[in-house]
């Protein structure tokens, strides 16, 4: 478990809760923050007890990206290497979150601008309040997209759209994300956790492998020809026929009853 109070971490039922615990900063990432997000992540990699995860923030925000205040170039000194940055914190999350093969739920209760927007992007189910809005902010301050941003957006939404959300910087609001595809649902604002909640739990108890093998199928697929990721299928199948899951929920559908699941 993390001892860090700018991440709280709770664990129930399968579903680890990662909540970003930086609230009068709107959840902007410290060093701090990142070192205990990305504990708890490798940490649900190797759990076998922990089935999915939930991330979400504390407070009016989701995340504001990264906490610019240490970085104030009023105070002078050499000007920073925001690649280090990218390679030492970012991408190792990034990658993280797309390698886990569990699910992984993001609740956004609030603004998600600049890594915070990319970072809820790149979990598996998206859901947010209706007030929440996305921002591609790092045009105001003479950045580009990171945190896989220039990556996701283009991916999902196509140029035009990607090009014209981190060119302008203009808020996009939850519903049209959602209309757009970018998340799976925007939600009213006091469902939203229990909303989150309820679909983590779901996964939590479903057929874990698979669930896995499908998120890593699907992520490869636009990445790959159709003969390639059809071999692919043949081999996830393959592993996902051996499980004990497969057989409990080949026999709870037999015996017309719910499958309970063990992960395994």
């Amino acid at each position: 478990m993390t001892s860090s109070q700018t991440l709280l971490s709770f664990q129930e039922a399968g579903v680890l809760k990662l909540t970003l615990n930086r609230p009068e900063k709107l959840n902007s990432f410290n060093e701090e923050m990142h070192l205990a997000l990305r504990g708890e992540l490798e940490r649900a990699c190797d759990d076998d007890a922990i089935r999915a995860v939930l991330l979400t923030g504390a407070g009016r925000g989701f995340c504001a990206g990264q906490d610019l205040g240490d970085r104030d170039p009023r105070k002078g000194g050499p000007k920073p290497d925001l690649g280090a940055t990218i390679e030492t914190f970012y991408n190792p999350l990034l990658r993280l979150i797309r390698s886990l093969e569990k699910p992984v739920i993001c609740a956004v209760n609030g603004v998600a601008a600049g890594a915070g927007a990319n970072i809820a992007f790149a979990c598996d189910i998206v859901l947010a309040a209706q007030s929440a809005k996305f921002i591609q902010a790092f045009s105001k301050i003479g950045l580009i997209p990171d945190a896989g941003g220039s990556w996701s957006l283009a991916r999902i939404l196509g140029e035009p759209r990607a090009k014209a959300l981190t060119l302008l910087a203009e808020p996009l609001p939850a519903q049209t994300a959602a209309d757009w595809g970018l998340i799976w649902r925007a939600v009213e604002d006091d469902a939203l956790q229990a909303e989150a909640l309820a679909i983590a739990s779901k996964l939590a108890a479903g057929p874990t492998t698979g669930l896995g093998l499908t998120k890593r199928l699907i992520q490869e697929a636009a990445t790959s020809d159709l003969d390639t990721h059809l071999d692919r299928e043949r081999d996830c199948q393959r592993e996902a026929g051996f499980t004990d899951d497969y057989a409990e929920g080949v026999t709870a559908f037999l015996e017309k009853r719910s499958a309970n699941f063990t992960g395994h």
